[in-house]
């Protein structure tokens, strides 16, 4: 009998043990980080051309996942912008300020500048 008791006890220190130790691995994990930006387009065929292709490839080897890529806003409440929207999810903000940061990235950004005014920030998500 005290065998039992024993495997008993011993079964639900490591249920207990396990239950913290995760909770400590999912309050360690960083909060996501979403690049954001609102793009007026004076120039489509080139910034489609010669920028979007480049830079969705720079953010996607940077780990970034685009959620809306050139999407319209619909206003639901005041007036939607006119820009196409951007919105880029990084695993964290650190990543995505390596990313923006980049040579690449930098490059990618005066072509931008060549054909569009780019209105960009980052903002920390939540931790899942």
């Amino acid at each position: 009998m005290k065998t039992y008791q024993a495997v008993t006890l011993a079964m639900l220190a490591g249920f207990g043990l396990g239950a913290a130790v995760i909770q400590g691995l999912h309050a360690q994990a960083k909060p996501p980080g979403f690049y954001i930006a609102m793009n007026d387009v004076t120039d489509r065929d080139n910034y489609i051309n010669e920028f979007s292709k480049k830079s969705t490839a720079i953010s996607k080897a940077a780990g970034g996942h685009f959620l809306v890529q050139g999407g319209q806003a619909t206003g639901l409440k005041g007036e939607a912008p006119k820009s196409r929207i951007v919105i880029i999810q990084f695993d964290s903000m650190d990543k995505l300020l390596a990313w923006f940061k980049s040579p690449e990235n930098t490059d990618a950004q005066k072509i931008a500048d060549k054909y569009a005014t780019v209105h960009s920030f980052a903002v920390e998500g939540v931790a899942q």
